[in-house]
C-alpha cells in the first residue's frame, strides 16, 4: 500500500467546479491525504474556506494575497487582513503572500519599472498577522527576492516559512537553510536540472512536495491536467536523490508537512 502524501501547495479554486470534485473524489485512491489550498486575494480565499468546509481535512485553507499582481487598495487590504483575522480558527497558514518576482522582470524587459517598496509594505502586514495568529506563512519568493524576504521574517520572528517552488543562489539557500525554512519541490524536479541540484542540497528534514496546480507541467506531464496524484512521481524522483528508499522517502515528506503545518 502506498504511503500517504499531502500536496502542500495548490490553487484548488482556480480549477473548474468539476475538475474539482474529479481531483477530491481520486485523492484516496491516489495516495493523497489532503491539500494545502492556497489564496490569490478575499474572493479566493473565500472560496477555499468554503471548500474546506465541504471537504474536511481534505482541503485544508492558507489564506492571503498572491504577489503577482497589481496590489489591492489599503482599504481592501485592511478588509482581508480583518476577514482572516476573523478566522483564525480555521485558517492552515498564511499564503500564498511574497513579492513580485516575474512581474517585475516582465517589466523591466520592457523598459518600465516596478516600485517594490508598496509589495514589501504589504508583506509586512501579512507577516505581522501571521505572528499575531501564530500561524506559518507560504511563501512566493525566489532568486533575489528570497534575500528581501528572509529579512523581513527575521525582522517579525517568524521561524515556520514555506518557500513554495524556491529556485535562487546557493548562499540564499544555505540562508535559508541554517533558518530551518522548508522548501516544496513540484513536478519539475522531473525534468530541471536546477531544481534537480536544489534537491540534492536541501535537508530532507525540511523538504516537501507540491503541485502549484493548476500549473501545467512539461516533461512526461505534458498536455496534463495537474493533478496532487503527481507528487508521488515527485516523492519517487527525490527519493532518487536522496538515495532512499520510496516509502522512507515518502514517509519524510508526509511527516516533514504534518510537522510544518501542525496537521
Amino acid at each position: 500500500m502506498n504511503m500517504p502524501l499531502i500536496d502542500a501547495h495548490i490553487h484548488l479554486d482556480l480549477y473548474e467546479p468539476s475538475d474539482q470534485i474529479r481531483i477530491l473524489s481520486e485523492l484516496s485512491k491516489e495516495g493523497v491525504e489532503s491539500l494545502v489550498a492556497v489564496s490569490m486575494h478575499l474572493a479566493s480565499c473565500q472560496e477555499n474556506a468554503v471548500l474546506s468546509k465541504q471537504y474536511p481535512k481534505q482541503v485544508y485553507p492558507a489564506f492571503g494575497f498572491h504577489p503577482e499582481q497589481p496590489l489591492p487598495s489599503a482599504s481592501e487590504l485592511d478588509q482581508l487582513v480583518q476577514w482572516i483575522r476573523e478566522r483564525a480558527g480555521e485558517v492552515l497558514a498564511i499564503g500564498e503572500i511574497g513579492l513580485p518576482y516575474y512581474m517585475r522582470t516582465e517589466l523591466e524587459a520592457k523598459g518600465n519599472h516596478l516600485d517594490l517598496a508598496p509589495y514589501i509594505q504589504m508583506l509586512d502586514q501579512m507577516l505581522a498577522l501571521a505572528k499575531e495568529l501564530d500561524k506559518p506563512v507560504i511563501l512566493h519568493a525566489v532568486y533575489e527576492d528570497a534575500d528581501i524576504v528572509c529579512d523581513r521574517l527575521e525582522a517579525h520572528g517568524i521561524k515556520r516559512a514555506h518557500f513554495h517552488w524556491f529556485k535562487g543562489s546557493s548562499q540564499t539557500v544555505q540562508r535559508m537553510a541554517d533558518r530551518g525554512y522548508f522548501i516544496s519541490f513540484t513536478p519539475d524536479l522531473l525534468y530541471e536540472e536546477e531544481i534537480v541540484g536544489l534537491a540534492r542540497l536541501y535537508p530532507a528534514h525540511q523538504v516537501m512536495v507540491e503541485t502549484d496546480g493548476p500549473w501545467p507541467f512539461e516533461g512526461p506531464f505534458l498536455g496534463q491536467l495537474t493533478h496532487p496524484a503527481m507528487i508521488r512521481a515527485v516523492a519517487k524522483v527525490w527519493a532518487d536523490i536522496q538515495g532512499l528508499d520510496k516509502a522512507e522517502a515518502c514517509d519524510i515528506l508526509y511527516r516533514n508537512t504534518k510537522r510544518f503545518y501542525g496537521l
